[in-house]
């Protein structure tokens, strides 16, 4: 029996999906008994144990679940598959989607993206307008914000792993670099490949332009960050 919280009644619609506000039917750290909560299609997504809560307009539907302590809020949206447990917080704008893990003391802001089956967890935080995607990691103390995009294998256990450079390139865009399994990855605009793939590429489509100055400065930013 759920003794943690109730529907209010009132709904509204995601697409074809129908949402129900919650409301805290008993007090419990920091929500008190009678406090209107955010939106849910059905029980499953908010666990009933636990101390796991969903406020202001944020809304969880589909298969995806919160429990544990973790906390979504603001107008963020966790959908698909996704799981946001332990500590983990999920706040402002951010999305959370398809089969990714959020995780540990993990926080995800902003405009933020997290899907696939990217997992965040410890104390890593990604904010801003990034992208968190495919089988990424991102865990230890990692910061990931502003227009960075970790995808594909990346694993980015601390700040030593990544770094990005913003409004650079002809496309004034964000160029990332971080640590994957096997070495280095770049990401920028619709170029993802390894450090050496990334000089050649921008040796063949900005030669002799103040681009490929830019651009190989950050190369040599990112080779002397992670000590390559």
């Amino acid at each position: 029996m759920n003794e943690k919280y109730i529907f209010t009644g009132k709904t509204k619609n995601v697409g074809s999906i129908e949402l129900k506000q919650i409301k805290a039917i008993k007090s419990f750290l920091d929500i008190v008994k009678g406090e209107v909560g955010g939106w849910i299609e059905g029980e499953f997504n908010l666990n009933a144990s636990g101390d796991a809560w969903i406020s202001g307009n944020a809304r969880v539907y589909g298969n995806a679940r919160v429990y544990g302590n973790a906390r979504v809020s603001g107008d963020a949206r966790v959908s698909g598959n996704a799981w946001v447990s332990d500590d983990a917080r999920v706040y402002g704008d951010a999305r959370v989607y398809g089969d990714a893990r959020i995780y540990g003391d993990a926080w995800i802001s902003g405009n933020a993206w997290v899907y696939g089956n990217a997992r965040v967890s410890d104390d890593a935080r990604v904010y801003g307008n990034a992208r968190v995607s495919g089988d990424a990691r991102v865990s230890g103390n990692a910061g990931v914000s502003g227009g960075a995009r970790v995808s594909g294998d990346a694993r980015v256990y601390g700040n030593k792993h990544i770094v990005w450079l913003s409004n650079i390139g002809s496309r004034f865009d964000t160029t990332t670099f971080y640590k994957c399994e096997n070495g280095f990855k770049v990401s920028c605009g619709c170029f993802l490949g390894t450090i050496d793939e990334f000089e050649i590429a921008v040796k063949h489509t900005h030669a002799g332009t103040k681009f490929e100055k830019e651009y190989n400065l950050a190369i040599q930013l990112a080779k002397t960050h992670f000590d390559i």
